[in-house]
């Protein structure tokens, strides 16, 4: 039996990043399901760095992460951030929306500029005139390196003691006095007092089997697509676009544009595949608000971003079922927040307290604590 201070469960972003955290003055075992880390959500995630993304708790954590982001520790990869600027766009319909996003996101986003429509059309080369009547600008936003983020955390992971086992999918749990044996589906055992669930879409599973109640997470699945660029036009002079509406987003992606329709489709935790229908809904939304012209897909792929109801993580000790730390429901915010959460976790998991520097700002525990979901039931935007 291999016996640590804390098990973490699961291998994407979420698990590496607190384990490496908590590493640096805890032993630590990963143990992941597939055969190589990131096979999931983290592997297929279009990364980017935007602090107006998300509610007030997801830029509070984004904005906390960009010094590390931007000064990683030893051991990661440099640099994580590559400049990507972001252009909110909207259509003479949704300018309301459009304004109302500028205020909510001030607090944190000082930097952040409403243009003109003509302004519209002129950093993004391919937005309509006719189709839009307004933007903003987040100068600040970035791609990042998610392979080097991910990497340097699992890399850290094993430099400060931390063992990592794949093809290790939880089999069972059982709470024997005060710690956790955990056996894993290739018959090997596992022990220690402190069970970190980041489990992503499958933490509920991971949840049954430690005779947890669910958190309630939303597996949903997001299709993305890459095109040629028209012939007059090079990707790497566009921005980021997005609508505000959430029906569409496109960047450059080396030679070509990536595209994706938003789209948040309930799913199973799967092995997510792109849908064909939602493919082609994209392309009928992008064409009519660019002159992107799309008629061939070079390349498509789907992953799954997990939400609980109020579309927030959740990280804290199970109020019910003791050493059971749940750290999940990052959704797509996982990896541009990772850096901030995993040291909020992994403080919580220590003292039941948060970093200062988190608290300065104002979060508090219960805003990342499960029971704040105790009478939510549906997700919030379903």
């Amino acid at each position: 039996m291999s016996s640590y201070d804390v098990i973490v469960i699961g291998g994407g972003i979420a698990g590496v990043s607190i384990g490496y955290e908590l590493a640096a003055d805890r032993s630590v075992g990963l143990l992941e399901m597939e055969a190589t880390l990131a096979f999931h959500t983290t592997g297929r995630s279009v990364a980017t760095f935007l602090e107006s993304y998300g509610g007030r708790t997801i830029r509070l954590l984004t904005t906390s992460s960009r010094t590390f982001m931007e000064d990683p520790p030893d051991g990661f990869e440099r640099p994580l951030l590559k400049p990507l600027p972001l252009v909110w766009v909207a259509p003479h319909a949704d300018l309301d929306d459009l304004h109302s996003m500028q205020q909510a996101v001030t607090e944190f986003v000082p930097d952040m500029r409403a243009v003109s429509a003509d302004e519209v059309v002129e950093l993004t080369k391919v937005i309509r005139s006719d189709w839009v009547g307004g933007g903003l600008v987040e100068p600040g936003a970035s791609e990042i390196d998610v392979a080097a983020l991910h990497g340097g955390y699992a890399g850290r992971l094993r430099d400060r003691g931390g063992e990592i086992h794949t093809s290790a999918g939880v089999a069972s749990m059982k709470r024997a006095g005060n710690v956790w044996q955990i056996t894993d589906r290739a018959g090997n055992s596992h022990a220690a007092p402190v069970v970190v669930n980041a489990a992503g879409s499958w933490c509920d599973l991971v949840a049954e089997i430690a005779g947890a109640r669910p958190v309630g997470i939303h597996p949903l699945r997001r299709t993305v697509f890459t095109i040629g660029a028209p012939t007059a036009l090079d990707p790497r002079s566009i921005p980021l676009v997005a609508d505000v509406a959430g029906t569409f987003y496109f960047k450059p992606e080396g030679p070509q544009i990536l595209c994706s329709p938003a789209d948040e489709v309930p799913s199973e935790p799967c092995d997510a595949r792109p849908d064909e229908l939602d493919i082609a809904k994209a392309i009928d939304v992008i064409n009519s608000a660019t002159t992107l012209d799309i008629r061939h897909v070079r390349s498509s792929w789907a992953g799954l971003r997990n939400f609980v109801a109020d579309r927030s993580p959740v990280a804290g000790f199970d109020d019910r079922l003791e050493g059971f730390f749940w750290f999940v429901g990052q959704g797509g915010y996982g990896i541009q927040i990772s850096p901030a959460l995993a040291q909020a976790g992994a403080s919580l998991v220590r003292s039941g307290s948060l970093p200062d520097g988190l608290t300065a700002r104002g979060l508090e525990p219960a805003a990342l604590d499960r029971r704040r979901l105790a009478n939510a039931t549906t997700l919030e935007g379903h």
